[in-house]
């Protein structure tokens, strides 16, 4: 009977430690979340201390390293103004010990002729996707796809940006910057796809993309609206995260919780990363340094 118990004991510990250390096969998921390193090689200007992040993300990968996180989320802006800056960075994080998923920055396309080619460089299995741990469905939009910086001219999104910009006169938004950028209309139908598909398996999905589509007013992607009207269409939507804003915000569109995860390069010495843990009814990001944390309920 004792020895019955203490085999049953012992389970129950190896059960604990699997869901702590977010193993997908089990109920809780842990993940590293990183937005905004924004590195390059030049000089400090205002509040963004551009070489300092290469010390910054070395201390994060430390960090979700020792914390065995199942794996991690990259929303972009790697670097910030020369594609040569990109090796630094991609050399540090190969020393992450789980995969890294990523989708990219507005910044990341700068002196970029070939998006193809920085898909690459980055490991996406395209110019956007989704991927699945235990009953969770992780979407990685790319809210870069339709703007003025990715290499759009003579190609058929030059078209969908510009009535996307038309719409954002119209509507007096306050969007329609050139450094804001859109999803096309086949992305769009690509997720509205996805999330039917996972409503209908009884899926849970987080969205994630670069650019916010709400919360920032001004820094949101340029079919901002469209976006969220979608969303909010299935209830196997339970939060969106994005980056782009370095300073964060939080915010609800109807029963949606939107996160917009601070800048890792922002200030001169304080980090900015996140670590969340997915159970069957909770959210919680655990912030490091200036990423503030919060814990959600779900319906």
């Amino acid at each position: 009977m004792k020895k019955n118990r203490a085999i049953w004991l012992l389970c129950i510990l190896m059960l604990s430690i699997h869901l702590t250390h977010g193993q997908a096969g089990g109920s809780g998921i842990r993940f590293g979340l990183i937005a905004d390193i924004q590195y390059g090689d030049c000089d400090t200007r205002g509040t963004r201390f551009y070489r300092n992040s290469l010390k910054k993300l070395e201390d994060c990968i430390d960090t979700l390293n020792h914390q065995q996180v199942a794996f991690s989320i990259n929303l972009g802006d790697i670097t910030d103004r020369n594609p040569q800056d990109l090796e630094p960075v991609l050399q540090r994080l190969k020393k992450l010990k789980r995969q890294l998923y990523t989708t990219p920055g507005n910044h990341d396309y700068k002196g970029v002729a070939d998006n193809k080619t920085l898909y690459k460089k980055l490991h996406m299995p395209g110019e956007y996707y989704s991927f699945k741990k235990g009953n969770w469905r992780f979407v990685m939009l790319n809210t870069n796809e339709v703007a003025a910086y990715s290499n759009v001219t003579g190609t058929w999104k030059e078209k969908e940006l510009s009535n996307m910009m038309e719409r954002i006169r119209a509507d007096k938004a306050h969007n329609g910057a050139e450094y804001n950028g859109g999803i096309s209309s086949a992305q769009f139908s690509w997720l509205k796809s996805i999330l039917q598909t996972a409503q209908k398996k009884g899926e849970r999905v987080l969205i994630f993309s670069h650019h916010p589509f709400s919360c920032a007013d001004g820094l949101t992607a340029l079919n901002d609206k469209e976006v969220v009207s979608l969303l909010s269409g299935y209830s196997c939507v339970k939060a969106v995260i994005a980056g782009h804003h370095h300073t964060g915000a939080f915010c609800y569109e109807g029963k949606i919780p939107f996160i917009v995860t601070e800048g890792m390069i922002e200030t001169e010495h304080a980090n900015a990363f996140g670590i969340i843990e997915l159970t069957d009814g909770e959210l919680i990001l655990r912030g490091y340094g200036r990423t503030r944390s919060y814990k959600l309920a779900f319906e």
